[in-house]
C-alpha cells in the first residue's frame, strides 16, 4: 500500500509551516539526555543522529505527548543530500545481506533502545492504526527487505542484463542501470506499510533520503535505524524531518523522488519526470449479473474494511449490475458489527483519531453524502472513546448513477459508495482506479478492463482489492521509474 486516503485535515499532505526558528549548525553532536521524558526522534544525518533546537511534539490519538521530532533546517538537508551524492554504492551482495538483517531487526529486534513490542504499541497509539494492522505492516516491511532485490528484478526487461560484464554484452545487449544516485521519499503517515516500497531503491544501489510524515514518524525512524545497524552507512540512508519550508529542498536535491498526498499532489507533479506521485487509489469492485453477489460478500467486506479502510487499495466503491440496494443493505449489516476499540486493543479493527480530527472526517462525509441513501453512517461515524479520541465507524451510501463523482471519494476509514452499473456505463464507470476486482464471467468486459490505461490493476474473481505479493506491481513497478536501459557491446 502507498497512497493515503483523503483527509479533511491534510494529515498526509505536506506539513504546514512551523514558526520561524534560528538556523542551526548541521550535524551538531549531542549527548543523550537520560531525563528526557519524551521519546527523542532525532534526525538521522550523514554524521549520525542530530537533535535540533527546533522540535515538534508528537502526541497520541488521545492528545498525550509521546515524542519530540527534531526538524532540520534547509542547510542540513542540502549537506545531507550532498553527502549521499558523494558516497560510493556498496556491492550488491553487501546491500542484500544488510537489507535482510535490517528487516529482521526491524520486525523482531531492539532498535534505538525500543523493542519490537514497544514499537508496535507506540505506533498504533501515535497513528490510531489498530494493533493487528501494525503487525501486518511490520511483516510486510520485513518481507520487503528480504525480497527487495527479487521484486525489483521482476521489472527488468527480459532483453536486458544487470552488468556490462555479462557474457551477452559480447554480442551486444541492453544493460539495466539506475537513472540517478539519490532517491528521496516524502512519506505518508496513513499506514506503516508505505515504508516497505522504498527499500527496493536501496537494493538497486540508490542512496535514500526519507522525509517522514509528522503524523507518524516512528516507523521510518526505526527502519532507518535498523538499516544502519544492519550495515548501511550513514551516507547511504538518512532521515530528514523538516518543516514545510525545507521539504522542497529534499526534492530539489535528489535525482528522483516519490511523494504521497491527495489529488493536488498528483496534479502538481504529473508532468515532472523526476517525481513519482502517489495519490488516492479509488479502488472498486464490480459485481455483474452472471454472478451471485451473496457468494462473494466476504471478499467485498474484506476489501472495504481491511487495514481499517485507510489504504489506497481498500475498496471505496461497489458497482452492481442490477439492484444495488440488497448489496448495500448486506454490507451495512456486516460492517455495523465491527467494534469500536482503542487502537492498542488486540481486537481493534477501526482507525482512531483525536476527537476533533474524527469530527472533521464526519463533517466532510455528511456534506458530500447529501442526497445519497444512507444505509450506515447517515447519522454520523464518530464513536467517542471517552479519552480524547474517537473511532471512525463504517459508512455505506447508495448512489443512483455510476457516473456520480462521489464514487471516487476516498476517506481514511471504511466508507463505501454503492451504485448500479449497466453495460451502457461500461468501463468508463471504473476508470481512474488503482485496483478493480471484477467478479464476472464476461471475458470481453475483462479484456476491456485490462486494456483501460487508468485501471492500474485488475483482479478477477474472489480476490480482495488489497491483495499484493512480492514481485507484483502496485502502481506499476517502482523499478520502471528508477531504472532505464543502455545499449552495451564489448569485445
Amino acid at each position: 500500500m502507498s497512497q493515503p486516503a483523503t483527509t479533511p485535515d491534510a494529515l498526509d499532505a505536506p506539513d504546514a509551516p512551523d514558526a520561524p526558528h534560528a538556523p542551526e549548525a548541521p550535524d551538531a553532536p549531542h549527548a543523550p539526555d537520560p531525563l528526557q521524558a519524551l521519546q527523542a526522534l532525532d534526525a538521522l544525518g550523514p554524521k549520525g543522529p542530530y537533535r535540533s533546537r527546533h522540535r515538534l511534539t508528537i502526541s497520541d490519538v488521545t492528545g498525550t505527548p509521546m515524542a519530540e521530532l527534531s526538524l532540520v533546517p534547509r542547510l542540513f538537508v542540502t549537506r545531507a543530500l550532498a553527502a549521499l551524492r558523494a558516497a560510493a554504492t556498496p556491492p550488491l551482495e553487501e546491500r542484500l545481506a544488510a537489507l535482510k538483517r535490517a528487516g529482521e531487526l526491524f520486525a523482531t529486534g531492539t532498535v534505538a533502545g525500543m523493542t519490537a513490542a514497544a514499537y508496535e504499541s507506540a505506533v498504533c497509539r501515535m497513528s490510531g492504526t489498530p494493533l493487528a494492522n501494525v503487525r501486518i505492516a511490520v511483516e510486510a516491511i520485513r518481507l520487503s527487505a528480504t525480497e527487495a532485490y527479487r521484486s525489483v528484478q521482476a521489472a527488468r526487461p527480459v532483453g536486458a542484463v544487470g552488468d556490462w560484464r555479462d557474457p551477452y554484452a559480447r554480442s551486444g545487449t541492453a544493460v539495466w542501470i539506475r537513472r540517478g544516485d539519490v532517491f528521496a521519499v516524502h512519506a505518508a503517515g496513513n499506514h506503516p506499510a508505505v515504508h516497505a516500497l522504498w527499500l527496493e531503491a536501496l537494493a538497486l544501489g540508490y542512496r535514500v533520503a526519507v522525509r517522514p510524515s509528522r503524523r507518524e514518524p516512528l516507523t521510518p525512524y526505526r527502519l532507518v535505524g535498523a538499516l544502519r545497524e544492519a550495515g548501511f552507512g550513514t551516507d547511504q540512508v538518512v532521515l530528514l524531518p523538516t518543516d514545510h519550508d525545507a521539504a522542497g529542498e529534499i526534492l530539489h536535491g535528489a535525482d528522483l523522488s516519490m511523494v504521497y498526498g491527495g489529488q493536488e499532489v498528483i496534479d502538481r507533479y504529473a508532468t515532472d519526470p523526476a517525481v513519482l506521485p502517489n495519490g488516492p487509489g479509488r479502488s472498486k469492485i464490480l459485481l455483474t449479473a452472471d454472478r451471485d453477489w451473496r457468494d462473494h460478500l466476504d471478499v467485498v467486506v474484506d476489501s472495504i474494511a481491511r487495514h481499517g479502510g485507510t489504504a489506497c487499495v481498500n475498496a471505496t466503491a461497489v458497482l452492481v449490475e442490477g439492484d444495488p440496494a440488497p448489496v448495500a443493505e448486506a454490507l451495512a449489516e456486516r460492517l455495523a458489527a465491527l467494534p469500536s476499540l482503542p487502537p492498542q486493543d488486540e481486537k481493534a479493527v477501526l482507525p482512531v483519531h483525536p476527537l476533533e480530527v474524527a469530527r472533521g472526517f464526519e463533517r466532510l462525509l455528511l456534506g458530500k453524502a447529501a442526497g445519497a441513501r444512507a444505509w450506515l453512517g447517515g447519522d454520523g461515524v464518530v464513536d467517542d472513546l471517552g479519552d480524547g479520541s474517537a473511532a471512525l465507524r463504517p459508512a455505506v451510501f447508495q448512489l443512483d448513477d455510476p457516473r456520480d463523482p462521489r464514487l471516487g471519494m476516498e476517506l481514511s476509514f471504511p466508507c463505501v459508495w454503492v451504485a448500479p452499473w449497466t453495460r451502457a456505463a461500461g468501463v468508463a464507470a471504473l476508470r481512474d482506479s488503482l485496483v478493480v476486482t471484477a467478479i464476472t464471467g464476461d471475458e470481453a468486459l475483462l479484456d476491456a478492463l485490462l486494456a483501460e490505461p487508468s485501471v492500474k490493476n485488475l483482479y478477477i474473481g474472489d480476490h480482495p482489492t488489497h491483495w499484493i505479493a512480492p514481485g507484483i506491481p502496485h502502481d506499476a513497478y517502482l523499478g520502471e521509474f528508477l531504472m532505464r536501459t543502455k545499449a552495451v557491446i564489448r569485445g
